[in-house]
């Protein structure tokens, strides 16, 4: 199940950028997909996720600032970032839960596709 993660980027402090990841599976919907992100000698956090009936849940560090929605007919979970700060800058995963139908977990061991991350920086 492969997912491809897109859309990031270097922005402004105060700037947006638009996350996506798509699989290339038809039964993408009926799981959780999460965001996470690693910076730089850090371990790799949670940042959002949304459940297969598209409950979303958010660290505190991003919420309000950032959105979790997914498109059942293009298969792809997209991550809307307003507001960015520089410490939002690292590479960022997207990852599909272990269990189909789950929960939505907020730890990287119940996830068990990766996407290949993409990298946010944003400069001060």
């Amino acid at each position: 199940v492969p997912l491809q993660a897109s859309g990031g980027g270097l922005v402004q402090a105060g700037g947006s950028l638009r996350l996506s990841c798509a699989a290339s599976v038809r039964t993408f919907s009926t799981y959780a997909v999460g965001w996470f992100r690693q910076a730089p000698g850090k371990e790799r956090e949670f940042v959002a996720r949304i459940t297969w009936t598209d409950g979303p849940a958010y660290a505190d560090s991003v919420k309000g600032r950032f959105t979790i929605s997914r498109d059942s007919a293009k298969n792809t979970v997209d991550l809307q970032m307003n507001s960015l700060k520089p410490e939002d800058t690292a590479v960022y995963y997207c990852a599909r839960e272990r269990r189909r139908y789950g929960a939505g977990s907020i730890f990287t061991v119940d996830y068990d596709y990766w996407g290949q991350g993409t990298l946010v920086t944003v400069s001060s």
